[in-house]
């Protein structure tokens, strides 16, 4: 027979997302809901283990959603891999009487639960992360304000690079996934794209496909080039050398994490936060919110650490084809 939860904890780990702060509110709120107590735990892993451990209400969610970032603040925690210190985790939320926990985050957070699970704590994982890059699930909290906010960028560079008759490359986040090069490459109408997932290194193609282009008449070219090929300044300058265009370079970085989250990072990310005290509440332990063909589902950690996700290669082929006609 299933344990009764009695106080949920959550956290946030790894890299910040826009729509973490809807889920947070969701956990908080949905758990009052149901008459249970509530913890919030502060910077993650590494906060659970300095018992950064505080009791939320209602109110200290109020006005949250539409913030991005994370009110609980977010950490990256090597001392998780070690048995020892996931042993230590498990013994603070048993000390602070948290028997179900929620943890927004990435893979590197789900082995986290994973382990905690392991240890006697039931664990529930949101996907928090604006690479789109977990495999069980066709939709991250982050990802489509992130994308959207490159989208605005991109089309703000197009502007300037257009007036100047120059070369742009502008790299996008994601670490070693292309998912927003990909998607900005189709709403940008980039001329070239390139995504980790695919990139042979063929800099000569890309020279030519500039030169052709400038015969046709264009007075710019797009390059969008992903953060896990990154090199974009030194790029550059090689392209610039070999055509004899100016060529600039623009780094978005970090601007793609924060803002205020899209209405559907708020809608998705509540109903996934709402969904995971729903499962706790059921006994369930160990288990993934994701989102697949429409619907709000589960999986077992364990399958969804398994899994293989690759780009779509339609998008991927009319990326390349729209941008080369």
């Amino acid at each position: 027979m299933a344990k009764e939860i009695n106080t949920i904890g959550v956290l946030t780990s790894g890299g910040d997302a826009p729509g973490m702060n809807a889920a947070i509110r969701a956990v908080v709120r949905q758990s009052i809901a149901k008459g249970k107590r509530v913890m919030g735990i502060k910077r993650g892993y590494a906060g659970l283990l300095d018992e950064e451990i505080f009791e939320m209400n209602a109110h200290s969610v109020s006005d949250i959603i539409s913030r991005g970032g994370t009110i609980l603040q977010t950490a990256r925690c090597m001392e998780m891999h070690e048995p020892s210190y996931q042993k230590k985790a498990a013994e603070m939320c048993r000390k602070n009487g948290i028997d179900g926990l929620v943890v927004i985050g990435g893979d590197g957070s789900f082995k986290g639960a994973q382990k905690l699970a392991d240890n006697g704590i039931n664990t529930i994982g949101l996907p928090g992360t604006i690479d789109l890059d977990i495999s069980c699930t066709e939709y991250t909290i982050g990802f489509d304000t992130a994308v959207n906010t490159a989208m605005e960028a991109i089309d703000k560079v197009r502007d300037t690079s257009t007036s100047h008759e120059r070369v742009s490359i502008i790299e996008v986040m994601g670490r070693g996934a292309g998912y927003i090069a990909l998607w900005c490459g189709i709403a940008n109408g980039a001329e070239d794209v390139l995504l980790p997932e695919r990139y042979n290194f063929d800099e000569q193609a890309i020279v030519n496909h500039i030169i052709e282009g400038r015969k046709r008449g264009k007075q710019h070219h797009i390059i969008i080039n992903a953060e896990g090929i990154g090199h974009s300044t030194s790029m550059a300058k090689r392209i610039e050398a070999a055509t004899g265009i100016e060529t600039r370079a623009t780094i978005l970085g970090h601007m793609q994490r924060g803002g205020s989250p899209t209405c559907k990072d708020r809608v998705y990310a509540t109903t996934m936060g709402a969904m995971a005290v729903d499962l706790l509440c059921e006994g369930k332990t160990n288990r993934v919110v994701g989102y697949d063909h429409g619907e709000f589902i589960d999986f077992d950690i364990d399958e969804a650490l398994s899994m293989k996700k690759d780009l779509n290669e339609y998008q991927v082929d009319i990326c390349w084809s729209l941008g080369n006609s």
